[in-house]
């Protein structure tokens, strides 16, 4: 894909802009941790909720998507979709709860929770495990995405110079890529340690901008490549003959041999993953850098708006753009398809920056190369932010240096900051290579069966450390044992060199047995002691009748009484996404009965949903 003058300029303007917001928040990142990790709890929610929303549009997303859909149709797509029940309840049950804690990082409400030596350690253990292992592993694929874009666009094909020859002789070719991906880590680096939260937030939002715009005039393109909507759709169906159509059903047939989503695997992503799994930007109850832009907002309403904004443009605004563009791919390539039937390892994803590169006029070229650099640079100056916040926070200051100066503290969130990018630097070379929608799974399942402790520890007095001690390694144990044992039992054979657990089941069965047993082990273990479960109580106000013991010590606090209603209004939310994303995909292929219905029922949700954002809210500007 040759560039031109334009597309340089483009892409010029992009990295000064970028550049610039760095600059212009420099001087407020200075004052305290607090201004550098949540913005002086000062986020308007409109910046916060986009910023959460630029994390998750990262370079590797569009590819995941792609992938999903080569493999499954739009109905694979519920690996990530099947999580608005429960963003939606973290917007509506845990978000007030979150801001009325007080916490900067999510890792710190262990010891406002708990309390003794067994809090001090899951504290300290989980800051370091998300900071330089789970941090480290989502920086590494977004960055194996990021070249696998450059590799099928700027660099296709494209010979390498005499000078590139000279310097790296055979390995010029694949050298380039990583020389632009570091350039961009370096570049993150300084505007991200420069500026703080607000300037990560502030160029999140306007990175996301700028990435969905390129993905929509991407989609444009591919639907006008084929001379609209229905010819695209009939494309496809005449690559894949009578299952072909199969790959447009959201809610697939899971009769036959032509099923594209087997149903087993679709009732685990609806029933059991929301709320079972721990996934970044998808916690059961609310974490990580979610938490860390509810902590920055003004107060509670703003908490629960920019949470809401979140979880409606991940899930409607954001996904059909990259649909258009995944079956453009499926129409276009359809050896893709045949590729990942053939080797699970296969990477399809390969489908979205190949329509890019075909389709792409020069002086678009430019914007679509910014797009991915904009998703690209918002999650890692996130990830590198967010990371840092655990170091500082959790470990630094919480187990090293308790007295830190401001001056001390500012000077170590930088260092930790740096720490952060280099550990996903290295992560990205180890990781090369790897399937995006694989290693999404990869976490779904590493995860599984924590989700439940961090919903339950709100609204269950007995939940106390060495539960999320337990759930946390032993989902890491199970992770690895399930298999083996599985195998060892005689419940599966093994078929081949390739895994004998789906994805899907192998995160079922960690589930289930880790529940099993931090179950077993909150039973075994002694309670938390009175006086942190009543602090806890009288400084966030949890409803619920699992509280009743401490509620019993303690008359005179007065919780919301509205749970009821949240959860109520929490359903109603998704039913509007789980309303848009048929209604848009109707609409956009000229199915126009099944869209206007769509379309009804997404404005009846609307408007009860906003009427119970209105009372919900009330009165929480005062809260904080």
């Amino acid at each position: 894909m040759i560039l031109t003058a334009v597309d340089y300029l483009v892409i010029a303007a992009y990295f000064a802009i970028t550049l610039g917001i760095g600059l212009w928040f420099r001087n407020r990142a200075s004052k305290d941790i607090t201004e550098y990790f949540i913005s002086g709890r000062s986020l308007p929610w409109w910046i916060a909720g986009t910023s959460m929303v630029a994390t998750t549009f990262a370079a590797d997303t569009p590819l995941a998507v792609t992938g999903l859909t080569i493999q499954h149709g739009l109905a694979g797509n519920w690996v990530w979709w099947s999580f608005a029940l429960g963003g939606m309840i973290t917007v509506f049950v845990y978000a007030k709860l979150w801001r009325r804690s007080g916490v900067m990082t999510d890792v710190e409400l262990v010891e406002l929770r708990y309390s003794g030596k067994p809090a001090a350690l899951l504290r300290g253990s989980r800051a370091i495990y998300i900071a330089l292992i789970v941090n480290p592993i989502i920086i590494g694929w977004v960055t194996s995405a990021m070249f696998m874009v450059l590799d099928e666009t700027i660099f296709y094909e494209v010979p390498a110079s005499a000078l590139e020859q000279t310097v790296f002789g055979a390995h010029a070719l694949s050298v380039r890529p990583w020389l632009i991906i570091f350039g961009t880590l370096a570049m993150v680096g300084l505007y991200g340690t420069m500026s703080g939260m607000w300037g990560v937030a502030v160029a999140d939002a306007f990175q996301f901008c700028l990435g969905m715009f390129g993905c929509i005039a991407l989609a444009w393109l591919a639907i006008s490549h084929f001379g609209g909507a229905s010819q695209l759709e009939a494309k496809v169906i005449e690559n894949f003959g009578e299952g072909g159509s199969a790959a447009f059903d959201l809610i697939p047939d899971f009769s036959g041999d032509n099923a594209w989503l087997p149903l087993h695997v679709f009732l685990l992503l609806m029933l059991v993953q929301w709320w079972a799994t721990w996934y970044p930007g998808a916690e059961p109850g609310g974490g990580g850098f979610v938490v860390q832009r509810m902590a920055a907002c003004k107060d509670e309403r703003h908490s629960l708006l920019a949470t809401l904004w979140f979880q409606i443009a991940h899930y409607c605004v954001r996904p059909w753009p990259w649909l258009i563009v995944a079956l453009a791919a499926l129409a276009m390539y359809p050896d893709l398809r045949q590729g990942e039937l053939a080797d699970p390892a296969f990477n399809s994803g390969v489908g979205f920056p190949r329509v890019m590169r075909d389709l792409s006029p020069p002086g678009l070229r430019g914007l679509l190369t910014v797009t991915f650099f904009a998703a690209f640079m918002s999650t890692l100056s996130t990830q590198m932010n967010w990371g840092a916040s655990y170091l500082v926070r959790d470990v630094y200051q919480r187990f090293i240096s308790p007295d830190a100066s401001d001056r001390q503290l500012n000077r170590a969130s930088r260092y930790a900051s740096v720490i952060v990018l280099v550990a996903g630097g290295i992560a990205s070379v180890l990781m090369f290579g790897q399937s995006v929608d694989a290693a999404w799974r990869l976490l779904l399942a590493l995860g599984a069966g924590t989700g439940a402790v961090f919903m339950l520890r709100w609204f269950w007095w007995r939940i106390n450390a060495w539960t999320e001690i337990v759930s946390m390694f032993g989902s890491l144990v199970f992770f690895f044992t399930v298999e083996p044992l599985a195998v060892v039992t005689g419940m599966v054979t093994p078929d081949g060199d390739g895994p004998v657990l789906g994805p899907e089941v192998k995160m079922f069965a960690v589930a289930v047995m880790t529940i099993v047993l931090w179950l077993i082990v909150t039973w075994l273990t002694p309670p938390v002691d009175a006086e942190t479960l009543d602090r806890f109580y009288q400084k966030v106000r949890p409803d619920g009748p699992f509280w009743k013991p401490v509620a019993d010590r303690n008359p005179t606090v007065i919780v919301d009484r509205d749970l009821g209603l949240s959860i109520f209004a929490a359903i109603c939310a998704t039913g509007i996404v789980y309303a848009v994303l048929p209604g848009v995909g109707n609409l956009i292929f000229g199915h126009y009965q099944t869209a206007i219905v769509c379309g009804l029922v997404a404005i009846v949700l609307s408007v009860v949903v906003a009427i119970l954002v209105k009372r919900l809210t009330r009165g929480q500007e005062e809260n904080t």
